[in-house]
């Protein structure tokens, strides 16, 4: 006789539970995001493009993104929640890449506020 006891969990379940989780700390995160920011709020499947102060949230994973830079001359540094993502010509709309995981998007030494992207985390 088996006395142990084993519970499953569908994992038609799992992904809900999931999903609620990612929802509910989107809005949060939202919330904190959307704070001293007067930038628009942007959605999309698959690739979304966002400028300085903008809150985007894209529907799958990973999601291509564009970012409008500043004005000035030269280029400046974008991070990514704190990681270079590398070096962009002022003015222009360029590609962060594919990303998978929600970023904070800050462009280094220009007086611009921070943009951030969501994502959605597939298990």
């Amino acid at each position: 006789m088996n006395t142990k006891s084993h519970i499953e969990t569908p994992r038609a379940t799992m992904r809900q539970a999931s999903w609620l989780i990612s929802a509910l700390a989107l809005s949060v995160l939202g919330a904190c995001a959307s704070n001293g920011s007067d930038g628009n709020h942007i959605s999309g499947v698959m690739q979304v493009t966002l400028k300085p102060g903008d809150t985007a949230t894209c529907e799958t994973t990973p999601c291509q993104v564009s970012f409008q830079m500043p004005p000035g001359s030269g280029t400046y540094e974008v991070t990514g929640n704190q990681v270079k993502i590398g070096d962009f010509p002022a003015g222009e709309t360029v590609s962060l890449g594919g990303l998978d995981a929600s970023n904070a998007i800050k462009v280094v030494g220009a007086n611009v506020p921070t943009a951030y992207v969501y994502i959605p985390t597939m298990q």
